[in-house]
């Protein structure tokens, strides 16, 4: 699977050990930084991943911030991404089975490497259930695009 991973900052350590962990699991990985310790502005960084996504030209995106939520809000401006902040095995599991996510949104400032890993092991490894639920994803699809018009 190609997976696109950035970070600003404050995932920038986070964001090499998942890069490794990912070509460890024999996943093909695109890297868009940042890298160090100087600030840049998440935006950026979740437009890239994001954009990558939505185009079809990764299957999936990894984004790390500060909390994750940044990253997550810019990642669902973009039509056919489906992302969201996981911090624990149930959300990482569920962001799949349920939603089909396809960016996961990580925080660099709470979650340890090992938590990080096993959530990027389940998400990875979790397929998507479909039933009721392709037709919420269905309807969620429906729904970009519109700019709040009923």
């Amino acid at each position: 699977m190609r997976i696109a991973i950035g970070s600003d900052h404050r995932g920038a350590q986070m964001r090499s050990k998942i890069a490794e962990l990912l070509r460890n699991l024999g996943q093909e990985v695109i890297d868009v930084g940042s890298n160090g310790q100087q600030s840049v502005d998440y935006p950026d960084v979740a437009a890239s991943v994001a954009g990558q996504v939505s185009r079809g030209e990764v299957e999936r995106g990894i984004l790390i911030c500060g909390t994750g939520i940044g990253m997550a809000i810019v990642a669902n401006k973009f039509p056919g991404v489906r992302a969201a902040p996981c911090h624990d095995y149930v959300t990482a599991e569920l962001s799949r089975r349920n939603n089909d996510l396809n960016v996961l949104c990580l925080s660099g400032d709470v979650l340890g490497e090992r938590l990080a890993d096993r959530l990027i092991e389940i998400w990875l490894a979790t397929e998507f259930e479909g039933g009721r639920h392709q037709r919420r994803v269905e309807k969620i699809k429906a729904l970009e695009g519109r700019n709040g018009d009923d």
